[in-house]
């Protein structure tokens, strides 16, 4: 097999869920440039919309399908919606995820104070909300034999960060859901579904811009700093940082990887500040 070949993922489709978001729609976009059929799966439908719109208007194929991860009826009509235009699920991204202040432990908000219900927003979006994708799509992939399941974790799994308590134990057990998954999938439907992660270190989002850096300034936070000087690669992630590993764990290339998480964080897991 050539090395074009190898990589080569076009005429599959992908749903993704959290697409009209800032990392998922980049990926989306990548993919349909790759020839992936995209169904953009959000709860904001108007963001998917967007995006999809985008992806057509450079010929690539997209659909948007309203979704919400937390509700298994609302995935069912999802995958109702997807297997109706595209007949297939060849490769499921679980994006849906972020974390909520209340959550969050800070000098003013002690982590003695946080309520349950913060808590339990931040575990049910991230790890319930990758859990119901994956048992709705990947009852597809079983059925066909045939699959790929990408989670998104983090470096907030790897090394718990400060202040993050709930969305680092989130992240933590889908690291491990995605190893159980692997197995499962593997051992009672088909060597040929393969489930993987990939941990992302710091990138921008809409979620941490104004923890990073100072809203009126743009400079770096303090602790935008102590991320800086944690990081090997000294800045932050871009959306196009994803992409290569996302194409190589969906495609040929990765044929033998299953049950695996991958940081991308230019080297912030590897470096322990001193």
């Amino acid at each position: 097999m050539g090395k074009q070949s190898m990589f080569d993922i076009s005429g599959k489709t992908a749903v993704i869920t959290g697409g009209g978001g800032i990392l998922c729609s980049e990926m989306a976009r990548a993919l349909a440039r790759e020839g992936v059929r995209v169904a953009i799966l959000d709860l904001n439908e108007a963001a998917a919309r967007k995006v999809a719109d985008g992806i057509r208007q450079e010929g690539g194929q997209a659909e948007a399908v309203p979704v919400n991860v937390l509700e298994r009826r609302s995935v069912e009509a999802a995958r109702e919606a997807v297997m109706g235009m595209f007949g297939r699920v060849d490769i499921l991204i679980n994006g849906a995820g972020g974390n909520k202040k209340e959550a969050t432990a800070e000098k003013d908000f002690l982590f003695f104070d946080i309520p349950p219900e913060a808590l339990k927003f931040v575990f049910d979006l991230n790890l319930l909300g990758t859990i119901l994708p994956s048992q709705v799509f990947g009852e597809v992939q079983a059925k066909q034999g045939t699959g790929n399941i990408i989670n998104i974790s983090s470096m907030a799994a790897m090394r718990p960060l400060t202040k993050t308590v709930a969305y680092s134990a989130a992240k933590a057990a889908i690291s491990n859901f995605t190893q159980w998954l692997a197995v499962y999938l593997g051992q009672n439907y088909s060597p040929n579904i393969r489930v993987n992660a990939i941990a992302p270190g710091f990138f921008i989002t809409e979620q941490n811009r104004f923890l990073l850096t100072e809203q009126e300034t743009g400079n770096l936070t303090p602790r935008g700093v102590s991320v800086i000087e944690h990081t090997p690669m000294r800045r932050f992630g871009v959306p196009q940082d994803l992409i290569g590993t996302i194409i190589w764990l969906i495609s040929d290339a990765a044929a033998f990887v299953n049950g695996i998480v991958v940081p991308v964080d230019g080297g912030f897991s590897a470096f322990w500040g001193v």
